[in-house]
């Protein structure tokens, strides 16, 4: 009965904290800290005092709470790690691999090494000791920085990097902790240094594998419970503890590498097999557990606080100095030595100052700390002096981090200037409130017409309304001579314009015109042309649209392993994926231009909407050329995709129309339910993409060549069997000068670039190049680059003498290509040309 007691006063003040701590100015996670503090130390309070006994047994239960550290790593931590995982934007955080990974591993090992040896050497402990304490305190807390970020608008790059970090460092922080703890346990054999580095690829390994597993089943079963989502959602809590017992107790692996690789293989592959809405529930879900948890996780690690500093002596608040010293000093070499020096080596993007500061800063430590302090004080075979030391140096370095850096982390975020628009922004943000209120002002009026309201009441509030939008506009029309130029207008349009794109994507996912996954992909796209606006304006913007286009090296490996290895499912799938895209992408892009007319026009002028609609314009042409590329290669594989799309929107039209006839009251719920169901047996048999067969699309492809046109079907099958296709990107160089010639190739989709002698030749759909260089077995003399993402074929050389042989249009081909060159005599001279040479060629090539 107690133990529900206090569990239900604790969720009472879990939720009392939040609104405290938003009025206090304090993260919501030193506020939990705090009040957990007041309760141990007020259940020792009542316990010794002699003023009175009545609220013995009250303190004695607090006291007594089975507060373990197993219940925090094997009940709280899973939960934590494994919802940010499935919250985390994984293609945007990628970008930040480097400093993440700088921060997650190498910092912790750092943070390691110099607590433990300052610990030894100025403090007096044992080395192994001291080391202990390092790792223990080396793993940070994200919540309370994070919360700070968010609610003081700091940029978003901050927050994925501190998330980041506190995702990955955790594992090695722990990692190193089961490491040192074999050094100071009495009665266990110490490890060598091999033997322990030598754990490490097997902790990793196993807890990739065995997260892996645990999420590739849960998808499984959640596809056939499809149809009771809250079943899907028992399957997802199960998946986080599954995964990190498997690793820990089965595999003797990381069980925190268990629950991140779970937690990323259902980020990435569970969009694309589970529905859109039930996405979303999960994710809300998944945010109230972590919410609990991380309350329960803080309030009961600081119950014990008063409990481990309970016999703290002078001589140990020196050493929680030199422990905070070290600390700081560890991570300000990692963040303004080694950093900068990756950025300089072009090995990691570049991280600001202000963000390197406030970094460092916010490396709160919290409940993972406080847990293995408290498994360390646990434990048997540990001395009891180390015991003490350990459980006073951890907790009083995490009370530091939670009083001094947490509560001063948002004045520090204040004179970094992280808290405040640029001059840029403030010009705009005043444009965007005087358009905004002109539009609200036409509302307004409409309203008041509508409903007949009193004149004098609106008159009155009319004149209040003015005076507001009056003094906007002065505001804005003195910001915009001030500050934005038309080079900004320009990018400040852009991103507004990529942003919008955005939220189309995440509207047509929520409508089902586009695929979950799909709609991932194109949400990476859209944020790589948001990022590349804010960092490099239209050139940023462009750059980033060519770059979303290309074909990428899993594209290219796919094609390998259809052409060398014959396995053709992989790029039949990511052709199908391109040609899926191209199609959303496309519909979309041509929406954005009513949107520059209807709000960009009105903020930034008339001249940047007209820019702006060419930069658009150029932009759609691309994705038609790629399609048209794609379109080329497989005929009428764009029709049936452009037909599932037409179902699809047919049937969430009308979706739409019975959900609004049951609102209106117009037909029950039992017709509404009947009507519903038929509409998702409907949409079930419309989901599935159409199968794109590569060896049928390619003998249609080589039938469409001019060249080729001559060929029997028996000759045509044999081409396709023995031609390749090669996927090449924008500026990508397919044959260099001087190199030898083994291979001619045929333009399927795109454009190439020729250059021999200074001069240049630009080559389109259905011609070759390389054959001179085959034919007269010479080094090359030309080098060839595509212009845009092309479709090469590619015939070796044998293949291509083969051929010569029996196709007059081919022949005719290469003889047109030698007229007015140095080498014609000598390749018209050739067998394979001579056989239906005309007379007076034949003769003049004698």
């Amino acid at each position: 009965m107690l133990l529900t007691a206090f569990t239900a006063v604790l969720f009472l003040l879990i939720a009392a904290a939040e609104p405290l701590a938003a009025r206090m100015r304090l993260p919501f996670s030193v506020m939990l800290a705090t009040v957990g503090i007041m309760i141990g130390g007020g259940a020792l309070f009542l316990l010794r005092t002699n003023v009175t006994e009545t609220l013995n047994p009250v303190a004695v239960g607090i006291l007594s709470l089975p507060i373990r550290s197993s219940v925090f790593m094997y009940v709280f931590l899973p939960t934590l790690i494994f919802q940010a995982t499935l919250d985390m934007n994984i293609r945007r955080m990628m970008d930040d691999w480097v400093p993440i990974l700088t921060l997650a591993v190498v910092a912790v090992v750092a943070a390691t090494l110099t607590i433990g040896f300052a610990l030894s050497w100025i403090g007096g402990l044992p080395l192994m000791v001291g080391l202990l304490i390092g790792a223990i305190v080396s793993t940070t807390d994200p919540s309370a920085v994070v919360s700070i970020f968010r609610s003081l608008s700091a940029p978003k790059r901050l927050s994925r990097i501190v998330e980041g970090e506190s995702l990955l460092n955790d594992a090695a922080a722990i990692a190193l902790f089961g490491l040192f703890l074999t050094y100071v346990m009495l009665g266990v054999p110490n490890p060598s240094l091999a033997e322990a580095v030598g754990q490490f690829p097997g902790l990793i390994a196993g807890g990739v594998l065995a997260g892996w597993l645990v999420a590739r089943i849960a998808l499984a079963l959640m596809g056939l419970f499809a149809r009771f989502e809250t079943a899907q959602i028992s399957v997802s809590v199960a998946v986080p503890y599954l995964a990190y017992i498997g690793a820990e107790q089965v595999l003797g692996a990381s069980g925190v590498i268990a629950v991140v690789v779970s937690g990323l293989t259902l980020n990435l592959m569970g969009p694309g097999r589970l529905a859109p809405a039930f996405w979303v529930n999960l994710k809300e879900v998944w945010g109230l557990l972590a919410h609990w948890a991380g309350a329960l996780i803080f309030i009961l690690a600081a119950l014990l606080i008063p409990r481990l500093l309970g016999e703290v002596r002078l001589n140990d608040l020196f050493l929680i100095g030199v422990v905070v010293v070290a600390a700081f000093v560890a991570r300000a070499l990692i963040l303004f030595v080694l950093l900068p020096m990756l950025t300089t080596l072009r090995l990691s993007p570049k991280i600001q100052g202000p963000y390197r500061v406030a970094i460092m800063w916010g490396g709160l430590r919290g409940a993972v700390t406080l847990a293995l302090a408290l498994a360390v004080t646990e434990n048997l075979r540990v001395p009891v002096e180390t015991k003490r030391i350990v459980g006073i140096l951890a907790t009083g370095f995490t009370l530091f981090t939670l009083i001094v850096q947490g509560t001063t982390l948002r004045s520090v975020i204040g004179l970094l200037g992280l808290d405040r628009l640029s001059p840029l922004d403030r010009a705009l943000s005043n444009q965007v409130v005087a358009v905004a209120l002109q539009s609200v002002r036409e509302g307004v009026a409409s309203v008041t017409e509508n409903y007949d309201l009193t004149r004098e009441t609106v008159r009155s509030e009319a004149k209040r309304f003015a005076a507001r939008l009056d003094s906007a506009v002065e505001a804005a029309e003195a910001e915009d001579n001030a500050e934005i130029l038309d080079r900004d207008r320009i990018t400040l349009g852009l991103i507004a314009l990529a942003a919008h794109e955005r939220e189309m994507i995440v509207q047509r996912f929520r409508e089902r015109a586009i695929s979950a996954r799909l709609s991932e992909q194109a949400l990476f796209d859209a944020d790589r042309v948001i990022e590349g606006a804010r960092s490099g304006g239209r050139t940023g913007y462009q750059r980033a649209a060519r770059r979303n286009l290309r074909y990428g090296p899993a594209f290219r490996f796919a094609a390998f392993l259809r052409n060398r290895v014959g396995v053709a499912g992989p790029l039949a799938r990511m052709t199908a994926d391109r040609f899926e895209m191209l199609l959303g992408k496309r519909l979309i892009l041509r929406d954005l231009h009513g949107f520059i007319d209807r709000r960009i026009r009105r903020i930034h002028g008339r001249r940047v909407a007209e820019l702006l609609h060419e930069l658009l314009q150029r932009r759609i042409e691309a994705v038609e050329t790629a399609l048209e590329g794609l379109r080329l290669q497989f005929p009428g594989y764009a029709e049936e995709l452009e037909r599932r799309f037409i179902r699809r929107t047919a049937l969430r039209l009308e979706e739409r129309e019975y959900n609004a006839l049951r609102d209106d009251g117009l037909i029950g719920a039992e017709v509404h339910i009947q009507l519903m169901d038929d509409v998702r047996q409907r949409r079930q048999q419309s989901e599935g993409r159409p199968k794109l067969d590569l060896a049928l699309r390619k003998n249609q492809v080589v039938r469409q060549f001019p060249l080729f046109a001559d060929l029997d079907d028996a000759e045509l099958k044999r081409l396709s069997r023995e031609i390749r296709t090669r996927y090449v990107n924008a500026g990508h160089v397919i044959t260099r000068k001087d190199t030898p010639a083994r291979s001619v190739f045929f333009v399927a989709s795109g454009a190439v670039e020729q250059e021999v002698a200074g001069q240049t030749a630009r080559l389109g759909r259905g011609e070759m190049f390389g054959q001179m260089g085959v034919l007269t077995r010479r080094i090359r003399k030309a080098e060839v680059r595509a212009i845009t993402p092309s479709t090469l074929l590619v015939l070796d050389e044998a293949g291509f003498r083969r051929l010569l042989k029996r196709s007059a249009a081919l022949r005719k081909a290469v003889r047109d290509s030698v007229v007015g060159k140095t080498v014609a005599g000598e390749v018209l001279r050739m067998p394979e040309l001579a056989q239906d040479a005309p007379l007076g060629e034949g003769a003049a090539s004698g």
